[in-house]
């Protein structure tokens, strides 16, 4: 049944979004003024996450590889639509650099991306949120942590050292369940595939980067199990970067000496465990509020825009940014 309903909310994105394709796109451009004006919400967390996804402070001039705004790439289909939700708003010939797919470098030039690696300097990586449809599915859970497995699972493609690191440090746990379900595997790494919801009938979801950001962990982090983790190399729109060890998941070491220790821990102290699910839920929450979601959008665009000198600011929503 999950399944079916995650088909057909796919097909409705689609169509959707192919329609407002079809749609003159003039109407958008018009509205823009409007949007913009809708955009300047009070809540100073608007503003704050603004500045972190568009870190830009200095005026720059496109690359000769700039892409006019009416000729994104359409492959990936996610990451162009994504883009154009909000870029249809702004006039068709403004120019705009971009890096579709997983970004493992920070951009030479101002960039629109999906992700980022977490460095003091990585302001020309602009991050929008991009092939939202498979990183930010986050379905409900109604097990409860002490109703789960008391076990850690996890599964995955061993395409990042540190996911066949995890499996050899846990071969021998006997309240591990680790393999991937690729074929291609070597047969001690090979487990059966499971599904997001027989994931989460287990009290320990281990969360791992892979070709950049771990996939897994935004619907770990609003579900009732515990994430574990090493901290995050890369970025994305969930702002990984912000998330606090022990906080909003348990750390672990990357070697994953201290897993059974942690898991132990945790056994004991359940309400522990369950202060940072609350804490890791209530941050998922933040992007529940699509009015919110797609204000930061349109105005990471206009201030890309504006200092790339494509665009004259309107003087109040360049307060509202820069303020």
């Amino acid at each position: 049944m999950a399944t079916i309903l995650r088909n057909s909310v796919k097909v409705f994105y689609y169509a959707r979004n192919a329609l407002r394709d079809v749609a003159p796109q003039a109407l958008f451009r018009r509205r823009l003024a409007a949007r913009l004006g809708q955009a300047m919400l009070p809540d100073e967390t608007i503003r704050a996450r603004l500045k972190f996804y568009n870190k830009l402070r200095s005026a720059f001039v496109p690359s000769p590889d700039a892409v006019p705004v009416s000729r994104l790439p359409f492959s990936p289909s996610m990451y162009y639509y994504d883009l154009k939700e909000f870029a249809r708003y702004f006039d068709p010939g403004l120019l705009i650099d971009l890096e579709f797919g997983d970004v493992r470098k920070v951009p030479k030039m101002p960039s629109v991306v999906k992700d980022r690696p977490i460095t003091a300097d990585n302001s020309n990586a602009v991050i929008m949120k991009l092939d939202k449809f498979r990183h930010f599915h986050m379905p409900a859970d109604r097990l409860s942590f002490a109703d789960k497995r008391p076990a850690v699972v996890w599964r995955g493609h061993l395409n990042n050292p540190i996911r066949t690191r995890f499996l050899e440090a846990v071969r021998d746990l006997p309240f591990c369940d680790a393999g991937t379900p690729n074929k291609k595997a070597a047969e001690q790494y090979r487990k059966p595939y499971l599904t997001i919801a027989q994931h989460k009938q287990y009290r320990y979801i281990v969360s791992l980067e892979g070709n950049d950001v771990a996939t897994n962990l935004k619907w770990i982090m609003s579900s009732n199990s515990l994430c574990l983790m090493p901290p995050p190399t890369y970025e994305t729109w969930f702002a990984e970067s912000r998330l606090e060890a022990n906080v909003h998941y348990a750390s672990l070491e990357r070697d994953f000496s201290d897993l059974s220790e942690k898991v132990q821990y945790f056994e004991r102290h359940p309400a522990e465990a369950q202060r940072i699910i609350s804490a890791a839920n209530a941050y998922c929450r933040t992007f529940a509020d699509e009015r919110a979601e797609q204000a930061i959008s349109l105005l990471v665009l206009y201030k890309y825009f504006v200092l790339s000198g494509q665009i004259e600011p309107d003087a109040e929503v360049w307060r509202y940014i820069s303020g």
